[in-house]
């Protein structure tokens, strides 16, 4: 009697001892045959030691209920889990030892229950699992796939982070009647919502960043980006994290201390309509810092004037063009608006109601 699964990390064959656990056998057998094991996660493990699988959607989930018994399927919760024999000449003294997991029963001290969930051991003589784990099969094909497993990268919790399931269930051999209810699916169902949601990395996803270290690179300033534009849309400096900069606006920069706001306007306005052309300056001294903005009617001029200003010679500097990464005037915009739209609400400071300006000294009598 022989059970393969399918996992994400090879195969796996498993032999059944019948004569020594039926009930306990049992009980695997029609899981595997109403597909209830598949895409159940790998969790618990523990190098050299097992790893444990069986909850279908896995115990860091919330709406996991820890995994059922058949008989709990077919009858309902009240039957849950039922009692494992744990057979005294069973012991886990090799690798590939099938188990089911076991709590100690509320009714019975010396009792002990089972459902689902289930252990394969990674090394050999592990006899802390016996008389707490009830042994009911062994592996016979498949040790690779248990290596892999053995070196996963896991969490500290035993989790894999690249995700390892069991993909689907084959029954090569059941001696059993089918209990009464027991409906065996006509295919591999699809994974539930709660499933999918406790995927991490799934087997697909590359984590081989040697393989193009551009493209890593990329990703990572992406992600960098993305958090600093969170950053400056939750202290208010930009309207939405995803907003961009107008294709229409053309940066300018090189330039020549002497150049005004008129002289490039007159230069760049052969190219079309310019809506707004500034030398930016400093604030206090006045002087040119050499970078200005010019913001053309539409996009096509602002092409055209980035495609033949490149390198063009101005007061004796050479200049440097290129699309403008600012978004400045887009926030000053949505925020002029926003401010605007608050005080028409009236009251408190800065038009936010409840809002009150404190003093920072009494007024005097």
């Amino acid at each position: 009697m022989s059970v393969l699964l399918e996992t994400s990390a090879g195969d796996v064959v498993i032999d059944l001892l019948v004569d020594y656990a039926p009930k306990l056998c049992e009980n695997f057998l029609k899981l595997c045959k109403i597909k209830y094991y598949n895409f159940s996660p790998v969790y618990n493990v523990q190098k050299n030691f097992s790893f444990q699988t069986g909850d279908p959607i896995g115990p860091d989930s919330k709406e996991s209920d820890g995994g059922s018994s058949i008989w709990g399927v077919i009858n309902g919760p009240a039957r849950r889990t039922f009692t494992a024999d744990l057979h005294p000449k069973l012991k886990h003294a090799e690798r590939g030892t099938v188990s089911m997991a076991t709590v100690q029963s509320p009714r019975d001290a010396d009792e002990r229950i089972s459902a689902s969930q289930f252990i394969i051991t990674l090394g050999d003589n592990l006899d802390f699992l016996d008389g707490k784990s009830a042994i009911f099969g062994k592996v016979v094909e498949g040790f690779d796939a248990l290596e892999k497993i053995n070196d996963s990268f896991c969490d500290e919790k035993g989790r894999p982070l690249v995700d390892v399931r069991i993909k689907h269930t084959v029954v090569l051999d059941d001696p059993y009647d089918d209990p009464p209810g027991l409906l065996e699916p006509p295919e591999s169902p699809v994974p539930t919502k709660a499933q999918l949601a406790t995927v991490r990395i799934g087997e697909d996803d590359s984590l081989d960043e040697e393989n193009d270290v551009e493209a890593v690179e990329k990703q990572r300033r992406e992600r960098e980006a993305r958090a600093q534009a969170l950053t400056l849309e939750m202290v208010g400096d930009l309207p939405f994290a995803e907003v961009k900069p107008p294709e229409n606006v053309l940066f300018v920069c090189k330039l020549n201390p002497v150049t005004t706001d008129e002289d490039l306007e007159l230069i760049f306005s052969r190219f079309g309509k310019i809506l707004s052309c500034e030398v930016i300056r400093d604030k206090r001294t006045g002087d040119s810092l050499q970078y200005s903005f010019i913001e053309y009617e539409d996009q096509s001029s602002c092409e055209q004037a980035y495609f033949k200003m490149q390198g063009v010679l101005i007061d004796d500097h050479r200049i440097h063009v290129d699309f403008s990464q600012s978004v400045s005037k887009l926030s000053d915009t949505w925020r002029t608006a926003t401010n605007s739209k608050r005080r028409q609400g009236g009251g408190g400071f800065g038009g936010v109601s409840g809002l009150e300006k404190k003093r920072h000294y009494k007024a005097a009598d």
